[in-house]
Parts: structure tokens; C-alpha cells; sequence
């Protein structure tokens, strides 16, 4: 039977009837929706050793140790570490050698009676593949979108039976077991905005890749990940944080990207709505940059930036936002803080193109409103034209004359913030020209990017550089 006509049922048969796999499903908070498919279609003798549900905190506490937050990527890890732990101490000298052991957990926050609050939670198996072989691991974080309790815990069960036979029939093919762990639901349903491999049979596994997949595929709308390649849970790393984010294609990083960043930093903590405030800067790369027009992405290109991003010690974030006011509201969802967008003077001009809205009832006017609602504001660097010299900046910056008034507006209420600390030594780099420039053999270029990201583009030949 091809994976594609398995539904649930199937699949969670299929594990009860294989002997290679036994285990305990440790559930908290939303009822025990993953391992009552096992027990719902027969056979779970073969597959559930135990199945624990420690609902209260403090038979929780007792059980994992003490913690602060039980919807978490700690409290998760706690539970699978444990119940993995409990199984090999107590069933290995009698089945170790014919079986694989496996620890399923949850912790997740449904809709409340009262409704209201933010339903998801964290979901994840430490698995052997073969018996007494070393542990894998996977992680995933995920929302439920219904705006049902019962629907909610039904998407659940639904989402944590694919992760557990993705984790043991698909581990070999970690791109086929992403799109595995959505089968039988939808989008609409389920996001899952984080998953992490780790062990033994994901050592060639790039988990920066796993998230482009995410974006990819729609499970997400953004990802994100940090300097040290980990791959971050952005509604922790937004919270309670003022935002300031650069969109850019980062091919390569160079002085202007940082000088745009700093200048805007600069006059966003200046902003008496930020002064105490704890700012975390964001480099964006959007789906449509990376596709460059295409329908494929180019791994090795990603990755390429994404190491230079890294080596420059920048939070990444991955979108499929590609006006910005859905970038803005994602974002606003996740942190009630100000928050800044940085731009150059072309980019701005773009944004005044009604091309871009037509899919919106309001045009442009709505499209504005979206990204205006929450105070937010746009740090504009200038361009220079590179026969005259002239800068491009807010006050002179051309717009349709039709749209002049509504310009004039948005730059009269302080929507728009003038970047003049700029240097002015990096007005004249732009990526396309250190690409040419490295092609070629022109090392005139490594003057036009920071220390470690011409070193690294050396060391690792990135875009065709020589070495």
C-alpha cells in the first residue's frame, strides 16, 4: 500500500500489527487523543507498554521535575527523556534485543472553556530504529486552528499518530515524513511552525532545510532559526519583544544590509515606545526571494546564506509573507511591542505600486490600514544615484500622483522614519555587484562585505568563488 491511501486507522494499525516497536504515550492537557487511536483499532498490546497522563501539576512536577511552563519545548523533552528512559531501564533484559523502544509525549492547551487563548503545544517521539540502537529524536510545535475543543483534540490525535508512523517507517526520508504529518488534515486545521530532528539517523539532517520545508509546503507561515542553526519556536522568541526586521535577499550579507540595520536600530530604540525594552533584530528571507521565479529552491544556495546570516550572528526568519502587512500582522500576533521595518528608499517606492492589492477588497487603502494599525513604522535608508549623486530619501521620494496625498499623509504622522545616520562610504554596494565581482575573480569585492562573511565565502567557495 502506497503511504499517500494510508488514513489514521491504517496507520495506526500497521504500528500495533509490526513487533519491532513497543512504547509508552505520555499526554498532557488535551485528553489522550494520540494513544486512543491505537487502542481504537486493536492490536495495542503490540505497541503500548504504557500510557500516562499526568494532568495535574503537581503529579507532573513529581513525575518530570518542577518547571515553570508545562506548554513547552523543556517540558516536552522532560517527558520523552523519562518514559525513553523507563523502558529501556525496565523492559531491555527481557525484549531488548528484538525490540525498539519509543517514548511519545505531548503537552498541549486546547481551547478553554472560556475560550480565547492560544491553543497549541508541543509534540515529539525518542525512538530507537533498531533494537539497542542509540535514540532520534523529533519535535514539532504545533497550533491548532479549529475553533472547536472536540475538532481541536480530533486534529490532535490525528497529527501525532502521522508523527509516529513518519518516525518509524519514513526516518530514512525526512522530507517525505514533513509532508507525511499533515495526511488527513488541512492547513486550515493544524500549523505547525517548528520541528527538529536530532540523533543518530538524522545526523545528516539540516533542520534549517526542515523549516524552509515547512514554509514551503504552507505548514507554516514563517520559521525561524538562530545564529547556532537551532531552529527557534517564534512565538517564545517574539514574546513580549520590540521587533525590528530587514527584508533582503542577503546574497551576500553586506556593509550596506548592516549599516541599514544599525542606523535603523539606532532610531527605533530612540523611540520612547521602545526605551526599557528588550529589541530583537530579525533578518527576513521571503519564500519569493528564494524561489527567485522559479518553482524550486536552490538548497545549497539557502544554506549559503543562511551560514553567512549565522556567522554574523543574526536571528533568521523565513516567510511566506510577501506584503508586508501580512509580516506585520504575524508578527503583532506574537508580541504586543513596537514594531519596525527597515527598507531602503526603492523598496518604499514599491510599496506604493496598486499592482500588489488587488486581491484586497480596499486596495491599497486596506493594505495600508493593515500595516499602519499598530503604530508600526518604516525605516527608510536612502539611494544614491550613482551619475548624479543624488540621494533618494522620504522627502523627495516619487510616488503615482494620484497616491502623493496619501504619501504625504503617512510621512505627516510619522509612519515613515528617515535613516540619515547612515554611512555614506556604503552607498554604492549592492549584492548583484559583489556576485559579479566574485565570478569574476575581481577581489575587489571582499571590501564590500563584513571580515567573516568574505572569509567564509573563501573558505567554503560560496557563489562560485574561487577560494
Amino acid at each position: 500500500m502506497q503511504q499517500e491511501e494510508l488514513d489514521t486507522h491504517s496507520k495506526a494499525l500497521k504500528i500495533n500489527l509490526d513487533p519491532r516497536w513497543y512504547g509508552t504515550l505520555a499526554e498532557i492537557g488535551a485528553g489522550q487523543e494520540v494513544v486512543r487511536w491505537f487502542f481504537r483499532v486493536g492490536a495495542a498490546a503490540g505497541t503500548v507498554a504504557k500510557s500516562i497522563s499526568a494532568y495535574d501539576m503537581i503529579v507532573s512536577d513529581a513525575i518530570y521535575g518542577s518547571g515553570d511552563r508545562y506548554v513547552s519545548r523543556s517540558r516536552l523533552q522532560a517527558m520523552v527523556d523519562r518514559e525513553f528512559e523507563l523502558n529501556v531501564e525496565r523492559l531491555s533484559d527481557k525484549r531488548g534485543d528484538n525490540t525498539a523502544f519509543f517514548a511519545f509525549a505531548d503537552t498541549v492547551v486546547a481551547r478553554s472553556f472560556k475560550g480565547g487563548n492560544e491553543c497549541h503545544g508541543w509534540m515529539g517521539i525518542k525512538f530507537q530504529s533498531r533494537p539497542r540502537d542509540e535514540p532520534s529524536q523529533i519535535l514539532i510545535h504545533v497550533r491548532m486552528l479549529d475553533t472547536e475543543a472536540s475538532l481541536q483534540q480530533e486534529a490532535l490525535g490525528v497529527v501525532g499518530v502521522n508523527l509516529l508512523y513518519g518516525a518509524f517507517f519514513l526516518h530514512h526520508e525526512p522530507d517525505l515524513l514533513v509532508e507525511s504529518l499533515l495526511d488527513k488534515l488541512t492547513t486550515g486545521r493544524i500549523e505547525i511552525d517548528v520541528i527538529e530532528f536530532k540523533g543518530i539517523e538524522f545526523r545528516a539532517v539540516d533542520n534549517r532545510l526542515i523549516s524552509l520545508k515547512l514554509v514551503q509546503l504552507g505548514l507554516s507561515g514563517a520559521a525561524m532559526f538562530g545564529a547556532d542553526g537551532q531552529v527557534l519556536q517564534p512565538s517564545e522568541i517574539l514574546y513580549k519583544k520590540a521587533v525590528l526586521v530587514e527584508r533582503g535577499s542577503f546574497r551576500p550579507p553586506t556593509h550596506v544590509n548592516f549599516d541599514m540595520l544599525q542606523s535603523a536600530l539606532e532610531k527605533f530604540k530612540a523611540d520612547p515606545a521602545v526605551q526599557g525594552k528588550e529589541v530583537l533584530p530579525l533578518f527576513e528571507l521571503t519564500m519569493r526571494n528564494l524561489l527567485a521565479g522559479g518553482d524550486q529552491i536552490d538548497r545549497r544556495d539557502f544554506l549559503a546564506r543562511a551560514d553567512l546570516l549565522a556567522a554574523c550572528g543574526m536571528t533568521v526568519l523565513i516567510s511566506d509573507y510577501f506584503e508586508y502587512y501580512r509580516l506585520a500582522a504575524y508578527i503583532s500576533w506574537r508580541t504586543k511591542e513596537r514594531i519596525g521595518i527597515v527598507l531602503g528608499a526603492p523598496s518604499l517606492t514599491e510599496l506604493f505600486e496598486e499592482k500588489y492589492y488587488t486581491q484586497l477588497p480596499g486596495g491599497i487603502l486596506e493594505s495600508f490600514g493593515r500595516l499602519f494599525k499598530n503604530e508600526l513604522k518604516l525605516y527608510v535608508y536612502p539611494l544614491k544615484n550613482g551619475e548624479t549623486g543624488e540621494l533618494t530619501t522620504i522627502e523627495n521620494l516619487k510616488v503615482a500622483p494620484e497616491l502623493k496625498k496619501l504619501y504625504g499623509y503617512l510621512a505627516d504622522r510619522g509612519s515613515f522614519v528617515n535613516l540619515d545616520n547612515f554611512k555614506p562610504e556604503y552607498l554604492s554596494i549592492f549584492s548583484r555587484d559583489v556576485l559579479k565581482k566574485i565570478a569574476a575573480g575581481d577581489e575587489a569585492w571582499k571590501e564590500m562585505v563584513p571580515e567573516g562573511v568574505s572569509d567564509l565565502i573563501c573558505k567554503r567557495r560560496f557563489f562560485g568563488c574561487k577560494g
